[in-house]
């Protein structure tokens, strides 16, 4: 941006909270104009982004390529009225999620009887309590020690997080569901304050709107499908075990992931949405990008 905008626009970064505050009020910095652009998790407001939440659901993500530009496609339409504070730079996901456990391999939805595991999500949270786990809700930093201290025996995460952490050193038992669609994801904003963008030359807007949009939630995605196989080669590396869950265990969890897609349908329509045709919509718009 700084290139094309011949130096007139300069972006200046700051990472880990550096500005103050804690993550989940990142959206409202951005909103208010405490900062000028954020990159966040959605789900660390739950409730306040409410269509984005069919993107949290179980199954419902393919590569994350196709599922971030299905996202954007998404929340820039049909889900628009969440972002509608905000000037959308771009939507997307992570690699779909894995599990991943201190020794115990899973090789089926019972495996998980007992097991104290991290939910990265809400709705994952709550599945994974379903199939007999113990859900514990924690920032990924946390994970590691948590991991050391017994705290928690497992979580489920992409494996591009791995490396960052060394949890390829802490977990030794590692599984996947086979299919088309992977268990989770989480989506991603970024987003820009709406005052800010309009206080731009038009020349300046172009620049902005020339490097963000779709081609940007396809270049995110892009990269994160790009970190999942040297993160996996890292487990291989350290001797871990893999499993890759496919039949009848997981025609299981995806029953059970079904479950969870009617209830939040039944939530979502008591909003004043029509749940059905947006988990339609998502649904489509990952085969559509997917193809």
């Amino acid at each position: 941006m700084k290139k094309e905008s011949n130096g007139e626009i300069d972006v200046e970064m700051y990472v880990s909270m550096q500005l103050g505050g804690k993550p989940p009020q990142l959206v409202d910095q951005v909103r208010e104009g405490v900062v000028d652009i954020v990159w966040t998790v959605g789900g660390y407001t739950p409730g306040r982004f409410p269509h984005l939440e069919a993107f949290e659901l179980p199954f419902m993500p393919a590569s994350a390529e196709a599922t971030s530009q299905a996202v954007h496609e998404y929340m820039t339409t049909v889900g628009a009225e969440d972002l509608k504070d905000y000037k959308v730079l771009a939507v997307f996901v992570h690699a779909p999620g894995k599990i991943h456990t201190k020794d115990k391999l899973i090789k089926s939805a019972s495996d998980l009887e007992g097991l104290k595991m991290r939910g990265p999500t809400r709705v994952i949270s709550q599945m994974l309590g379903e199939l007999g786990a113990t859900p514990v809700g924690m920032p990924v930093p946390q994970v590691a020690p948590s991991l050391s201290k017994g705290v928690i025996d497992g979580m489920v995460v992409p494996w591009e997080i791995m490396p960052s952490f060394k949890l390829e050193e802490l977990t030794k038992s590692h599984s996947v569901v086979t299919g088309d669609r992977g268990l989770y994801t989480t989506p991603f904003l970024f987003l820009m304050n709406k005052a800010k963008y309009e206080s731009l030359t038009d020349e300046q807007k172009k620049v902005i709107d020339d490097n963000s949009g779709l081609a940007l939630a396809q270049m995110a995605g892009q990269l994160w499908d790009s970190f999942e196989a040297p993160a996996r080669k890292l487990a291989e590396d350290a001797g871990g075990e893999f499993h890759e869950i496919s039949g009848a265990e997981l025609e299981q969890l995806q029953a059970t992931g079904d479950a969870f897609v009617e209830a939040w349908i039944a939530e979502a329509n008591e909003k004043g949405m029509d749940g059905a045709m947006l988990i339609d919509t998502a649904r489509n718009l990952v085969t559509k990008y997917d193809n």
